[in-house]
């Protein structure tokens, strides 16, 4: 039985990669900075209070594993503000660095005691940090904070390939959610995370370091 840790499980993404990967066998541990009656009702173990701005947080979830090892990690956890060039806020961009690309390095950090031998760990990027593919520009905190997430998630790669750790950097498509104000002319999260589970599956050190699409595609820098 594999173990996944997710973060940011209590809604969207994070609880759908909870329910279909309970649903086939796995052993999961969601963590939240609160839990959802939805996620509750998964029956899996489920840590709260679990804040990844919070070092503090953090630690305590990695004592709190005691001899519990994780073979999949996946960095769910995000946010989302928008930032025009003619509304810029400065400190908005500042806290989205903060909780989309810095926390989750750290959160890597502090766990790495307790992944497995050829753990895989899972970063959920956005394509708007693809420099590359952006034709629209605005929001500049999301884009900015999802680029250094890339940087961050190929630097590990790099890292930890002598561990046997492998790293995947994973756009989830355009998904109706609460963080994209369920948007009409997104996909349903079940369909998102049925992708992300067989990109994160595929995932070795042959291809670590890539950032990919949820359906499959290679996504440029």
């Amino acid at each position: 039985m594999t173990t996944y840790l997710i973060t940011g499980s209590n809604r969207g993404i994070g609880l759908e990669l909870v329910r279909q990967l309970k649903d086939r066998g796995d052993d999961v541990i969601a963590t939240c900075r609160s839990a959802s009656p939805e996620l509750n009702s998964l029956s899996v173990r489920v840590e709260t209070n679990v804040d990844i701005t919070s070092g503090d947080s953090v630690v305590k979830l990695r004592d709190n594993l005691k001899d519990n090892s994780v073979d999949v990690l996946i960095q769910n956890a995000g946010i989302a503000e928008f930032n025009s060039l003619s509304n810029l806020d400065p400190q908005s961009i500042v806290h989205q660095f903060e909780v989309n690309a810095l926390s989750p390095l750290c959160c890597v950090h502090t766990l790495l005691s307790k992944l497995s031998k050829s753990a895989k760990i899972a970063l959920i990027s956005s394509r708007m940090g693809s420099i590359e593919d952006n034709n629209s520009g605005g929001s500049y905190g999301y884009r900015m904070s999802k680029v250094a997430l890339c940087m961050a998630g190929k630097s590990l790669s790099v890292d930890l390939m002598p561990r046997g750790i492998s790293v995947g950097i994973l756009h989830p498509g355009l998904v109706s959610t609460r963080m994209t104000g369920f948007t009409s002319n997104g996909i349903q999260p079940k369909e998102s995370v049925k992708g992300l589970i067989q990109r994160i599956d595929e995932l070795t050190l042959e291809n670590t370091g890539n950032f990919w699409h949820s359906n499959g595609e290679i996504l440029p820098w």
